[in-house]
């Protein structure tokens, strides 16, 4: 019965966990966006400030949500990569100090494994094989995924530009809905015609993706027209050429490599046409769509504690104290080391 704490700083939020075999038995988030707003994006010096002040009440905050003790904990994962160099260091070496102190593992873990992980909070542990489609703001990535504890993860295809999360946040400036682009994307979306503007589907091979080229359509189309600018049009037809060619190439990975189960995870599956064009995609195709809850999707420590709690099971070593952060850390396996 391991007691994982998992600590998350990969961005511009200070994320907590605690997972007991598989079981989340508290947690704890505090977001900087607020002090972003006015920039647009994510500055990283802020967001590293902002961690350093928020981690240590984050990390007892989720401890009396569980109702435990510090000395409960019986090991520390932790973010080592990718994301922003000054917001993981500063995770990591709050990991480092809490696994020191209380003479506990330390484990370096993938963030994009943990999103998929966090959909194991809800719904239990993966097949065998499945399908993970990642879709967030830096990263957009189809996976072929064995055990996520032991295996080698299998890229499938990743995007060759923008990510989508990125894609939308670009959007959302074009069309003046504010950051972050993702929400204000799907609130104006809601208002109008997915079907008004044929937007193109970029791709990048088989599985792999492109955005970047979708949302110079997006910019070119608003250069071309005369008038107030239909937002609401725009904003559906749009996001209905993001997630038609996401979800298209994800059942059809699933298809081709008989694989019965469809895991959808990273900031972009709260998205709830994505979520409804995927659960009409896979009931069509016969397939299972695992999704997390919206708030498991976004940067979350619950979702780095989980693939702790896999791993411990799986008697993976202890990450070295000499643990670095990897900014643009491959997605090869869970752990980093």
């Amino acid at each position: 019965m391991t007691l994982v704490l998992g600590i998350e700083s990969s961005c511009d939020e200070t994320g907590v966990g605690l997972v007991r075999d598989g079981v989340l038995l508290g947690e704890a988030l505090s977001s900087s966006m607020a002090e972003h707003l006015r920039f647009g994006g994510v500055v990283p010096e802020i967001a590293a400030r902002a961690h350093l002040d928020a981690l240590v009440p984050t990390v007892r905050a989720a401890l009396r949500e569980g109702g435990l003790a510090l000395s409960d904990i019986d090991a520390v994962a932790v973010t080592s990569g990718p994301g922003l160099a000054s917001s993981l260091q500063v995770g990591l070496a709050a990991a480092k100090a809490y696994a020191v102190s209380l003479g506990v593992p330390l484990l370096g873990v993938h963030h994009l494994a943990g999103h998929v992980a966090a959909d194991t909070l809800v719904h239990g542990p993966l097949p065998e094989r499945s399908i993970a489609l990642v879709v967030s703001g830096g990263h957009t990535s189809l996976l072929l995924l064995g055990d996520l504890a032991r295996d080698p993860i299998v890229h499938l295809g990743d995007t060759a530009d923008d990510a989508a999360g990125e894609a939308f946040d670009k959007v959302a400036r074009l069309l003046g809905l504010g950051y972050p682009g993702g929400p204000a994307v799907q609130r104006a979306a809601e208002r109008g015609d997915p079907a008004a503007i044929r937007f193109p589907r970029p791709s990048a091979g088989t599985y792999g993706f492109s955005f970047s080229g979708l949302k110079t359509a997006v910019a070119r189309w608003i250069e071309r027209h005369d008038g107030p600018l239909p937002i609401a049009d725009l904003a559906a037809s749009f996001q209905e050429a993001a997630v038609d060619v996401l979800t298209a190439k994800a059942v059809a990975a699933c298809a081709a490599h008989e694989v019965g189960t469809l895991v959808i995870a990273g900031g972009v599956a709260a998205n709830a046409r994505l979520r409804a064009v995927a659960e009409a995609r896979c009931a069509a195709a016969g397939i299972t769509l695992r999704v997390p809850p919206p708030r498991l999707c976004t940067d979350n420590g619950a979702m780095i504690a989980a693939v702790g709690s896999m791993v411990a099971a799986a008697g993976a070593p202890w990450a070295p104290m000499g643990l670095a952060a990897d900014p643009s850390a491959p997605l090869i396996a869970a752990l980093l080391q």
